[in-house]
């Protein structure tokens, strides 16, 4: 008797994207996709309905974002294995995954077959990390961490709210508004903070 399949969940809101990786994977004498999801929402429930070896997570998913899904789904199954697949790059979005209980991290640009070893090593229950992402948390451990209300500052100051109104709405000064955030990032202005922002991933535009 064979040897039983990698039975894999991918989860993306495009449906191409969503499509072409699964290709990729029933190409597979060891894999099959199980469940195709396009949102946070319907990958925990198929998550809890099918019991995938491995879930392809991506980060950009709506009103439930994939670090929000992955929470999620390793609250009810500790065990689950996801790996995260995405275009986002920044060092706070790859800490943020990875907290939240990812097993590795891969950007979109990853070849077909650095994918399927990938997934091959986390069924395994190995979890490899590639040498870019292991420099983008070393970089990150190096830098001062923005708090949660800092964050939900810089994300107020990207929607274009002024540091009076930002310090109204959240009942702090306004050097709370911005002073910090800007000394923690290492720039002088509002826009350079946004950039800066949103490059590392500690913020996006919806």
């Amino acid at each position: 008797m064979s040897a039983r399949r990698i039975r894999v969940l991918c989860v993306d809101d495009h449906r191409l994207v969503r499509e072409g990786i699964s290709l990729i994977i029933n190409r597979q004498s060891d894999m099959e996709v199980v469940a195709l999801a396009a949102s946070g929402e319907e990958a925990v429930a198929l998550h809890r309905k099918y019991r995938p070896d491995v879930t392809l997570m991506d980060l950009q998913l709506g009103a439930m974002s994939g670090v929000e899904a992955i929470r999620a789904i390793r609250g009810e199954n500790a065990t689950a294995n996801i790996v995260v697949l995405t275009m986002y790059q920044g060092d706070e979005d790859i800490y943020r995954a990875l907290e939240a209980g990812a097993a590795t991290y891969l950007l979109k640009d990853t070849l077909s077959d650095d994918l399927i070893r990938t997934v091959r090593e986390v069924h395994a229950g190995r979890s490899p990390i590639r040498p870019e992402v292991e420099a983008r948390l070393a970089e990150r451990a190096a830098r001062p961490a923005l708090t949660a209300r800092e964050v939900e500052v810089l994300e107020l100051i990207a929607e274009g709210m002024r540091n009076k109104e930002i310090a109204a709405a959240l009942g702090i000064s306004e050097e709370t508004a911005q002073v910090h955030i800007l000394a923690k990032l290492k720039v002088k202005d509002r826009s350079a903070a946004i950039t800066v922002g949103l490059r590392r991933g500690i913020i996006h535009l919806s």
